[in-house]
């Protein structure tokens, strides 16, 4: 009997030495998340908020302004950038999640542009700065550092920082390069309210056009014909030319006194 219980004793003896000896060999590592300070948060802050400014600034003042003229777009294209992207780094890390974000914005884009006809110049400006404002509140800044050490910490990463700032470059680089007309021919359209509704005839579509030229002064590229009212003895027509290099093409297509506000 004696016998035995030193047996057991120096079973577990063993046991215990070599469950020391393990928990030595491979020790247990705990992952600690890092937080970052205020500093750093002002910082990340004021390097999204400064260039995407900058980025819309340059699309909407250079690119948009010069041929729509039109300043309530312009305060709304900054203004809706900068809402978006303060909304998005404020609750991108919140339990709603980015996807309610978006969906209200585009309920707000809804109840505000349904009410009237929104170009489609000016509604693929608002998608530009809808995505850079997205992709300069959402994309990441900082790398956690020694995350399975003592010290787990964020840190400013400059690869992060440039590769944020060239996607805005290469949104700017290719609206320029669509804007220049250097590969696409830029043309226009007028709505003209023709008079002279005996040559709206296929027959008589080129003696139209040489009629159209010299009352317009413009050089017709290609013209439809739309609404025909034979009691004024007139007709909607859709012309379709080439404007001089370096003029300003924005009202063609307004047909109302009050379209032209703004």
């Amino acid at each position: 009997m004696l016998k035995n219980l030193l047996f057991a004793q120096q079973a577990a003896s063993e046991l215990g030495d070599y469950e020391i000896a393990d928990e030595s060999v491979l020790p247990v590592q705990t992952i600690l998340d890092g937080q970052m300070t205020t500093s750093q948060s002002l910082i990340e802050l004021a390097v999204r908020f400064c260039l995407n400014l900058l980025v819309c600034w340059i699309i909407v003042r250079f690119f948009y302004y010069p041929k729509s003229r039109r300043r309530d777009y312009f305060f709304t294209f900054m203004i809706f950038s900068t809402a978006m992207l303060m909304l998005l780094f404020m609750m991108g890390n919140a339990e709603v999640g980015v996807g309610l974000t978006l969906g209200l914005f585009a309920i707000f884009g809804v109840i505000r542009y349904r009410t009237e006809t929104v170009p489609i110049r000016e509604m693929t400006y608002l998608f530009v700065i809808i995505a850079l404002a997205a992709v300069n509140g959402l994309a990441p800044l900082y790398n956690l550092v020694d995350a399975v050490g003592n010290n787990p910490h964020y840190e400013l990463s400059a690869g992060n920082v440039g590769i944020l700032a060239l996607s805005n470059f290469l949104v700017v680089l290719l609206i320029l390069i669509l804007e220049s007309g250097r590969f696409v021919r830029h043309t226009s359209t007028k709505l003209i309210l023709y008079d002279r509704i005996d040559l709206i005839v296929p027959e008589k579509r080129s003696e139209m056009i040489e009629d159209l030229q010299k009352r317009t002064g413009i050089i017709v590229e290609d013209i439809e014909i739309g609404h025909i009212d034979f009691l004024k003895d007139s007709a909607f027509v859709k012309v379709i030319y080439t404007p001089e290099k370096g003029t300003q093409v924005s009202i063609d297509q307004l047909t109302k006194a009050k379209d032209f506000a703004g």
